[in-house]
Formats: C-alpha cells, sequence, structure tokens
C-alpha cells in the first residue's frame, strides 16, 4: 500500500470503529423502502425528497434541489472543522424501467418480480425494479456516511452525499427529455462541487478512466409501397431488405470498434439497439423509412466530433460498396468520456482502501465500457474514481433472474459490507487529513 494513504493509530481506531456500526438491517431496509419509491428517468422527486429527508435525520446538512416540477436530486453535507478537503460521494437514484406493461414486450414477454417497483425481501436479497443498480448503491454510501457519524469520527474536510435524477444512459421525451446526467450537471452547474469524489457504481473494481458515448440514427430510404404490387414494379423499393444489408455492416464495424480505439481501462463496445419501421397496424403498405438506432461508447481519448468523423467515414464506405442503397444519418445524442490521471490522490485512496480489505495489491480492473455519471461529473471539473461492489451475476442469483439484464432488481446486502468499509476508509483517508497532506494547494 502507498504509505501515504496507510492509517496512523487514530484513524485505524476510528475505522475499525466505524466498521464496526454498519448496520446489515438498516441497509436491508433503507434499500426496501427506495425500491419501494418507483423514480423512473424524469420523475425522481419523491425517492430524492425521502433521500434529503434521510440524510438530515442522521445527522446532515441536507436539502432536496428541485430541477423541474417532477424531478430533482438529494444533497447532505457533513462538515469537519474546515481544514481538510471535500469529498463527493455520489449515485444516481432514477432506474431505466417504467415498472408497468409499457415496457412490454421490449423487457420480454412478462414483468418480472425485479423489473417491478415493489420490494420484495428474501434472506440478504432485496429483489425490486433497481434494487441493485441504483437504489443499492444510495443506500450503501448513506449507510457508509451514518457509519462514520455514529464512530464519532473527527473531520477536517467535508463529506458532500449526493444523488441525482437522470442519470440513466437514455432520454425521455415526455418528461423534458430527461436523463444522460441531466441532474447531476443541473446539480454541479448550481453550486454543488467537492475537491474530489467517489461514485459508486456496480462491480467491485476501481476506474479513473469514465466511457462516454454517441447515438446515431440511420434511415434507410425506399417508396412507400403496398402489399399487393409484385417485386421488381418500377417506381417501388423496399426500405428494410437494404437496411438489413446496413445492419450487417454496421455489426462488422462495431465489433471490430473495441480493438482499435480501447485505453487503459475502456474496451468500447457499440450495439444496434433499435430499428423502427412502417406501421403494425398498416402491414399493407411498407414504409419508405427504415431507422436504426445505434450506441457508440467511447474512451476518454476520443472526441465527439472524431466519433462523428468515423461514423460518416463507415457509412459512405457502405453506401460506396452498395450504390443501390439510399441513406442519411446523424448523431442525435453524445456524452465525452472522461478519466482522473491513476496517481491522483483520489484513485490511490481507493486502491489503499481495497488493498487494506482484501490484504493484497490490487491486481488492475478488467475492461469496461458502461456509462454512468461520472463522465459528466469528472469533464465538469471534479476528478473522481468509480468503486463498486459485487454484481449479483457474478454469485448466486435466483434462477427466475439470472437471464438477461433485467431490472438491475436484486441486491444482496452481505455483498455491500466490504464496499460500504471500502467507502469509510476513504472517508477517512480524504476527510481527517489537511487539504495540504490530500495534495491540495490552501
Amino acid at each position: 500500500m502507498n504509505n501515504t494513504h496507510a492509517f496512523d493509530p487514530q484513524q485505524q481506531a476510528w475505522f475499525e470503529a466505524a466498521c464496526k456500526r454498519i448496520d446489515t438491517e438498516r441497509l436491508r431496509r433503507l434499500n426496501a423502502d427506495l425500491v419501494n419509491i418507483h423514480s423512473p428517468t424524469g420523475s425522481e422527486q419523491e425517492a430524492s425528497e425521502f433521500m434529503a429527508a434521510r440524510m438530515e435525520s442522521i445527522g446532515l446538512k441536507a436539502r432536496y434541489q428541485p430541477v423541474n416540477d417532477a424531478s430533482g436530486n438529494a444533497i447532505g453535507e457533513l462538515c469537519g472543522d474546515g481544514t481538510g478537503p471535500s469529498l463527493l460521494l455520489y449515485a444516481p437514484i432514477d432506474t431505466h424501467l417504467e415498472g408497468n406493461e409499457t415496457d412490454l414486450p421490449m423487457v420480454g414477454d412478462r414483468l418480472r418480480d425485479d423489473m417491478k417497483p415493489e420490494a420484495i425481501l428474501r434472506d440478504d436479497l432485496v429483489i425490486g425494479l433497481g434494487a441493485s443498480n441504483p437504489k443499492a448503491m444510495v443506500a450503501s454510501l448513506t449507510e457508509a456516511v451514518n457509519a462514520v457519524i455514529e464512530a464519532g469520527i473527527e473531520l477536517k474536510g467535508k463529506v458532500v452525499l449526493a444523488f441525482a435524477g437522470g442519470g440513466m444512459p437514455l432520454y425521455v421525451p415526455e418528461r423534458g427529455n430527461y436523463g444522460m446526467s441531466t441532474g447531476v450537471t443541473h446539480m454541479i452547474t448550481h453550486g454543488v462541487t467537492a475537491d474530489f469524489g467517489i461514485i459508486m457504481k456496480p462491480w467491485y473494481e476501481i476506474y479513473h478512466e469514465h466511457p462516454g458515448m454517441c447515438w446515431f440514427k440511420v434511415s434507410v430510404k425506399g417508396s412507400l409501397g403496398y402489399a399487393g404490387i409484385p417485386r421488381g414494379t418500377p417506381g417501388f423499393r423496399s426500405s428494410i431488405i437494404p437496411a438489413t444489408t446496413v445492419i450487417n455492416e454496421i455489426e462488422q464495424w462495431l465489433t471490430e470498434f473495441p480493438s482499435r480505439h480501447s485505453s487503459d481501462q475502456i474496451a468500447p463496445e457499440g450495439w444496434i439497439a433499435s430499428v423502427r419501421s412502417g406501421w403494425p397496424e398498416r402491414p399493407a403498405f411498407p414504409a419508405a423509412t427504415t431507422e436504426i438506432f445505434i450506441d457508440v461508447r467511447t474512451n476518454p481519448n476520443q472526441t465527439m466530433a472524431g466519433i462523428r468523423h468515423e461514423f460518416d467515414q463507415m457509412m459512405a464506405g457502405i453506401l460506396q460498396r452498395h450504390p443501390d442503397i439510399e441513406a442519411e444519418w446523424d448523431m442525435y445524442g453524445s456524452c465525452p468520456g472522461s478519466a482522473t490521471a491513476p496517481d491522483h490522490w483520489i484513485v490511490q485512496s481507493a486502491h489503499a482502501a481495497w488493498e487494506h480489505q482484501e490484504g493484497r495489491p490490487y491486481p488492475g480492473a478488467p475492461m469496461l465500457s458502461g456509462q454512468t455519471d461520472a463522465a459528466m461529473i469528472n469533464k465538469l471539473g471534479i476528478p473522481l474514481v468509480r468503486v463498486g461492489y459485487p454484481w449479483i451475476g457474478d454469485a448466486s442469483v435466483p434462477e427466475e433472474f439470472a437471464d438477461g439484464l433485467g431490472g438491475m432488481g436484486v441486491s444482496n446486502i452481505q455483498d455491500l459490507v466490504k464496499p460500504i468499509e471500502n467507502i469509510i476508509y476513504s472517508i477517512i483517508d480524504c476527510c481527517t487529513r489537511t487539504r495540504e497532506e490530500t495534495g491540495l494547494n490552501g
């Protein structure tokens, strides 16, 4: 372990005292309470107000920060004597599904229990929409701060505990196009800041690089047809059949993309996410346009303009090889990636916490491309490290929830204990030291 982040006897005593105060039943109840408060992207007000009240009840200076009539953020501060740094502890609070029949059939042929905003408690498991991501993250960070308070740790710095809406990589047109880091962008541009921070997400790993993403729409052109017209009739061209050629070509480009653009910790993936054409209620009339929607992830060194140029070149190549295909395309969403220097204090603090816990050097994180609010927080000026907890799929998951991503809705309370201890370690490591000790000037 880096000796700079090693604990003196007092810090070690505080750490042990705080870890003893981790209350798994309290954690379980909060996790379940949050699942029972439905918070789809763009409609997080109730959940954020609930968390603001919870933070105030445990001793933080807390408030609800409204963004609009349906959404807002929860912010709490635990202040020390003012001589130390400020540490942001962050997790989003919104879920990626609506949790009702409107999700069908896209999530499958039925809503499983892990896709519903109704908590089911089964031994150490909390089951329900968002129980793992993001509700377990919110509960875990809160439990870490609660344990620090109960242990009576004397802080020099400030802990900023914050939860924002709009964190999912999607947007909701009917709720003001909320999503893609809307809430945290508002938070940071409206007075909430810190010297550095930690975001909690799935996987028991440490990441200093944060992927970005670009969304593209490709429109393959044809003509409005009629099912009774013979194939080959002049003046009628399908948009759907040529789109299959475009899809296969884009898929080949996407499979090669990660190897061309991998960075230190990011292997940026991309997926064809949606295809749209025609009217289900008018199958007699094949549509003149077939639309293909693509999500491409990026490493922190790529620019959005650079990705757009590469996509343009790829599509131009497809049309050159297939001159009978007519298509146009555009980039309709983007969020740049970002990174914190691997030797930054907060990154090394996360490493020290993991190594203190595991008793061995951190071996390095597997490559990933999961986009989070971390990219935007870091881009807006707060150095950030991503830490996490074992994904439920890494261990024994009930068979009925094992297929696919589902509602990210099964958390194991015991799996959260070590990550909470790691968060406590970094709180002590950062906020019981002076600003100068953590590499800050003044």
